[in-house]
């Protein structure tokens, strides 16, 4: 079976390289699904792959993509889950901008109801995230102080949300007013424009300190590092924690132990897949309760921008220009985003 597919054939930072191509689909094993696509999510791990950037490096050629949703089309013999026709999502680590899909039974769940495709293609990776920073490796506690940088984005959107639901007062930075806009409407209870003349990222420092009565945050949720971390630690409550996430940014900080000797403060490491490989039974409690929040409308990932796949690299182009608020996504077989978009 021949499906269209975004393929990556060559390592190159220009992610342009990677073209649509009608390539060959495996054929089904016994445990087994094949699912017609809807949507599949846009995040950085995809641009980092043709990049030869990340971590895992899958084996050319391949199609990025690791999280998605669509439509049942094929079981396996011994598939007992599911069944032809059946909404579901499913996590890979690529494999999304295609057409259809051949994975696993166990690696599929149905779509959380009440979420069009696009959504339930986008909340699994940016909240399981945010859940393992803030419940597992943060503490948050109702009534603390959380200060979200890169609240803009999809894993601080979804940190902003979870802060919320877990009763903090939550505090969002970002580097554009429209876009901070978006986030305050969905319920930070302040919103900080941390861009500098200069370009750099910085100048919260006073208005966190203001904004809690010069105690400053409890927990602090830190993607971008960099200047942002560094003038974290100057605006962080005794006996807080700050979250350290990822560096988009482009510079891992170093944290002043002076300070952390000072405030008694922690520096918390989170890698959420990590977490969840080391410890498989509280990995697979983190995404059950994604999944139950998600299925209870208690969570709700918001998409700005939807492409279809033969625009699937201008998609990942306004990933990497910081265009997207929220969640972008790839969409195929005709599904078209119902909701609002800016």
């Amino acid at each position: 079976m021949k499906v269209n597919s975004i393929v990556c054939r060559e390592i190159d930072d220009d992610i342009g390289t990677a073209k649509l191509e009608e390539v060959d689909l495996p054929s089904l094993d016994s445990h087994e699904v094949r699912i017609r696509l809807k949507a599949c999510a846009v995040n950085f791990p995809d641009l980092l792959m043709i990049q030869g950037k990340y971590q895992f490096k899958p084996p050319l050629p391949f199609a990025p993509g690791g999280e998605a949703s669509g439509d049942i089309e094929a079981c396996g013999e011994a598939v007992t889950k599911f069944k032809e026709g059946d909404a579901v999502i499913v996590s890979m680590r690529y494999g999304g901008f295609s057409e259809a899909v051949v994975v696993p039974e166990n690696d599929v769940r149905e779509k959380p109801k009440g979420m069009e495709y696009a959504q339930a293609a986008s909340f699994q990776t940016a909240y399981l995230t945010a859940y393992v920073a803030l419940y597992r490796r943060g503490h948050l506690q109702p009534g603390e102080v959380l200060l979200v940088h890169g609240a803009t984005g999809g894993v601080g959107m979804a940190a902003v949300d979870l802060g919320k639901h877990f009763g903090a007062q939550v505090i969002a930075t970002g580097g554009a007013d429209n876009k901070l806009d978006v986030v305050k409407s969905r319920g930070a209870d302040a919103v900080i424009n941390y861009s500098q003349p200069d370009g750099s990222l910085g100048g919260f420092r006073e208005e966190v300190k203001s904004l809690t009565g010069g105690r400053g945050a409890d927990v602090i949720y830190d993607p971008v590092g960099g200047d942002v971390f560094d003038e974290s630690m100057r605006c962080i409550n005794w006996g807080g924690r700050i979250l350290t996430i990822g560096f988009t940014s482009g510079r891992w900080p170093l944290a002043p132990v002076n300070l952390i000797l000072i405030k008694q403060i922690a520096v918390i490491g989170v890698r959420a897949g990590e977490y969840g490989r080391q410890d498989p039974i509280k990995g697979k409690e983190n995404s059950d309760e994604i999944y139950r929040l998600a299925e209870e409308g208690l969570i709700s990932p918001y998409v700005s921008h939807a492409y279809s796949m033969e625009k699937a690299v201008e998609a990942m182009r306004l990933l990497e220009n910081r265009e997207v608020i929220g969640k972008a996504v790839v969409t195929m077989n005709g599904y078209e985003l119902q909701q609002e978009r800016v």
